[in-house]
């Protein structure tokens, strides 16, 4: 496939404009991830950089994560392309004239970065939360921002490199989970483009390294205390070192006969992490997300993966301060229950009978 045969939406064309209004030549930018940075994100924020380094110049530039690195295939990932990303906990936001804020939006910052009004948002999630900035790309429909990205590049005429176009694939790849998940045709062309150009024998590599033994004990967990209704598989693994090992384990048992729906929760710190991994088909995992812990926290998703947040102060208030398993486990499935029931018919005005 050509780059050619990718269509360029208008849309695409408008925000290109406004990002070569806002930044100026030397600029500084800070390209800000949510949470422990995925492939998608990180080579969505790599293919903005290199837009705006090779349209405006930039004096310097940071990728930097809310959370540090979790998977072990992507730190092979970011060693790979030869980028460094840092805590933005260890960086001076202020001395960044330009702040973007990549595969999130600004209300999914909390705490310290709440007062954060970035001037370029780029997300495929749903639109969450009243905010507003000077660039602003949302597009749900997407299965991964970096097929988005790789139409401003076209769309600004850059030739990509081999790692670049190695990372937009890789992107793609595992945020669509290999096209299992949530996939536009869009997604497909930008995919098939990529193939012609990145090394394939790096990503099945790094596909290879996927789960640290000491994630057996999360496993371990998952085996003795997963409640399971109907296919509906529902578990809570106490405090866990990274929302990664909730990852993998709802990623794991969604694989087993007769599941549709996974909901893996831990505590990090001072939060709740909930992870939802379904089928696509028989529910739409981001909704039921927002309906049953919408309420306690933030977060998002689409109809086969998502994600939510609860503050621990929140749950353990909703708790009595027991987070014990299986307290923990009864406010997951209440929740859970109460979301999926059917609504009450509204009364029918008798004089509107017919």
């Amino acid at each position: 496939m050509s780059r050619e045969s990718i269509l360029i939406k208008r849309e695409t064309e408008l925000n290109l404009a406004k990002l070569m209004d806002i930044a100026v030549p030397n600029d500084s930018l800070l390209l800000l991830l949510h949470g422990s940075p995925d492939p998608d994100s990180i080579a969505s924020a790599m293919a903005l950089q290199e837009l705006l380094q090779r349209t405006r110049g930039l004096a310097r530039s940071v990728i930097a994560s809310t959370e540090p690195l979790s998977r072990q295939q992507n730190y092979d990932f970011i060693f790979s392309m030869r980028i460094n990303i840092q805590l933005v906990s260890n960086v001076d936001i202020a001395s960044y004239r330009l702040v973007a804020l990549v595969d999130a939006q600004p209300s999914f910052l909390d705490g310290i970065l709440s007062f954060l009004q970035p001037h370029i948002v780029f997300d495929h999630h749903p639109r969450e939360g009243d905010w507003s900035a000077p660039v602003e790309d949302i597009r749900p429909g997407y299965g991964a921002l970096s097929s988005i990205m790789t139409e401003y590049l076209l769309c600004a005429g850059i030739k990509s490199s081999r790692l670049m176009h190695t990372a937009l694939l890789y992107g793609i790849k595992t945020d669509t989970d290999n096209f299992d998940r949530d996939t536009i045709a869009e997604d497909i062309s930008a995919y098939t483009y990529h193939m012609k150009y990145a090394n394939m024998q790096l990503i099945r590599r790094i596909e290879l390294n996927q789960t640290p033994v000491r994630y057996l004990k999360y496993f371990d967990v998952a085996f003795h205390h997963m409640n399971n209704f109907r296919g509906r598989r529902i578990c809570f693994l106490g405090t866990i070192e990274s929302p990664d090992a909730c990852v993998q384990v709802a990623d794991f048992y969604l694989r087993l006969i007769g599941t549709y729906y996974v909901v893996v929760a831990g505590i990090v710190k001072d939060r709740l992490i909930i992870v939802f991994r379904g089928d696509g088909y028989r529910q739409d995992c981001g909704a039921l997300a927002q309906k049953a812990f919408g309420f306690y926290g933030n977060g998002g998703g689409h109809r086969s993966a998502a994600r939510m947040e609860i503050p621990l102060a929140v749950l353990k208030q909703q708790l009595n301060a027991d987070l014990s398993q299986q307290k923990v486990d009864q406010f997951l499935i209440e929740n859970l229950q109460n979301a999926q029931k059917p609504k009450p018919e509204r009364e029918v005005d008798e004089r509107t009978r017919i």
